[in-house]
């Protein structure tokens, strides 16, 4: 029912920022909480952050807490994950999905995903 794909991804050193976005073309994007996980090579995909329909409220892996914030502009379709203070380790593919009901860390409830954008962060 929506199709995601994200942008933004690309080469930053350490200590600087990425904005991602995230836009869907789907009628009911308002609908679904919006989450980003995110893959490094040869290891599981990780949740990184999630925001309802509303906003409001957010969630954070502990790892990013602080660093990285997740917004939506529903209108524009698009949810954001701003990414400062960037580290080596948060060199990844980052993936965009949608779920149906609450806010959640694990993969199960994400229903559609993007195909993925690279963020590579050297020291």
């Amino acid at each position: 029912q929506v199709q995601l794909v994200e942008s933004g991804g690309g080469l930053v050193q350490a200590g600087g920022s990425l904005r991602l976005s995230c836009t869907a073309s789907g009628r009911t994007f308002s609908t679904y909480t919006m989450g980003w996980f995110r893959q490094a090579p040869g290891k599981e995909r990780e949740f990184v952050a999630a925001i309802t329909r509303s906003g409001a409220p957010t969630l954070y892996a502990d790892s990013v807490k602080g660093r990285f914030t997740i917004s939506r502009d529903n209108a524009k379709n698009t949810v954001y994950l701003q990414m400062n203070s960037l580290k080596p380790e948060d060199t990844a593919v980052y993936y965009c999905a949608a779920a149906y009901g609450v806010l959640a860390r694990d993969l199960a409830p994400y229903a559609y995903w993007g195909q993925g954008t690279q963020v590579t962060v050297s020291s």
